[in-house]
């Protein structure tokens, strides 16, 4: 292991203490900084996106078994209970300032993305997610596996990297599964968040033509989205678009309105989802799903080669940050507020204190 002597063994961290409101979250300044072990690196991190999983997780929301009481004992990714204290925050940039047994010592300095689904760990078809299983990186440093820590040569900003890994990893996931192309209508939801703008970029990447459903009072500023069309949330959808008229729907939404998202797909149209921020119980004829042909995809794991790819395009800006706004960490709570305002196009980012 890298000598760490001259790093303190307290760190500053926003610590979640259990599931429920923003009480649980409280800002230590005397949290034990961790050490890597083998195989990993210990990270300074420079910032650290919010995203809905981050919520979800606080409030427990993941679970199918919560008791009368309101306690959770299955409210991680994986649906077994969650350590506390457990830091949160599945987005890292950051700089590699110290490695475990077998890393080369080389890495120290690098600048780095951290792939939020930890890949290397692995477990049969169980993934484990920065923030949730293990601690991520609301606080000044994290120790992560060194294969899911990924060199990045970019001219950004540590908050506009950071606004990059999970959303844009997930988005990417969606795309790839989904089998999108150049020249297919693909239609997205919620594309003003950050995994739904995020997918609009790269669908455009790949050629498609983009069609975003976006919040009736956030058209005007939709424009720097890239999307070919932009429809309101509050337009009915097969007014807006027609039946079997899109290739592929990228979904974040839910809600009661999901059958349309079946009706507007093409026969052998294929649909992914990897959020329901509307809900998440939904009507589903099977005579729609059989009759059309259709396939459905859930998309938690990603891909092998997802977060490789991300990472050249970020450096061939290929695609941008969509940075709405930074807090220091220690408003965390209020940026999570602001974050469920939905007020914001893109990202909004954490920076620990240095």
């Amino acid at each position: 292991m890298s000598d760490e002597t001259a790093l303190p063994t307290l760190m500053t961290a926003m610590v979640l203490t259990g599931h429920g409101g923003y009480e649980q979250l409280s800002y230590r300044t005397d949290f034990p900084r961790p050490s890597p072990l083998a195989g990993e690196v210990l990270i300074r991190v420079g910032a650290a996106g919010i995203n809905n999983t981050d919520i979800n997780t606080r409030i427990g929301w993941y679970s199918n078994s919560a008791a009368e009481d309101g306690s959770v004992t299955d409210g991680s990714w994986t649906g077994e209970a969650l350590g506390f204290p457990r830091v949160q925050g599945a987005d890292v940039c950051g700089e590699v300032v110290a490695v475990g047994l077998g890393v080369d010592p080389a890495r120290v300095g690098q600048r780095v993305l951290v792939q939020a689904c930890l890949v290397s760990l692995r477990q049969g078809l169980l993934d484990v997610w920065l923030g949730s299983e293990r601690d991520g990186g609301f606080a000044q440093y994290v120790s992560v596996p060194s294969a899911d820590a990924h060199r990045i040569n970019s001219a950004l900003s540590d908050a506009e990297l950071a606004s990059f890994p999970c959303s844009y990893a997930t988005a990417e996931n969606l795309l790839t599964r989904s089998g999108v192309k150049a020249g297919e209508r693909v239609l997205i939801t919620g594309a003003t968040g950050g995994v739904g703008s995020a997918a609009v970029q790269l669908a455009k990447r790949r050629g498609a033509e983009v069609l975003a459903v976006v919040s009736p009072l956030k058209i005007a500023d939709c424009a720097v989205l890239g999307a070919d069309r932009l429809i309101s949330r509050d337009q009915p959808l097969l007014e807006a678009v027609g039946d079997n008229t899109i290739d592929v729907v990228i979904d974040v939404v839910g809600g009661e309105d999901w059958p349309d998202l079946l009706e507007v797909l093409k026969p052998r149209g294929r649909y992914a989802v990897s959020g329901a921020i509307a809900g998440p119980m939904v009507s589903l004829d099977l005579r729609k799903l059989y009759l059309k042909d259709l396939t459905l995809f859930g998309c938690t794991a990603q891909e092998e080669g997802v977060f490789e790819a991300l990472i050249g395009y970020i450096e061939r800006g290929e695609i941008k940050p969509l940075l709405a706004q930074t807090y220091p960490l220690s408003d965390l709570v209020q940026a999570q507020k602001d974050f469920l305002a939905k007020r914001h196009i893109g990202k909004l980012v954490v920076i620990p204190p240095t």
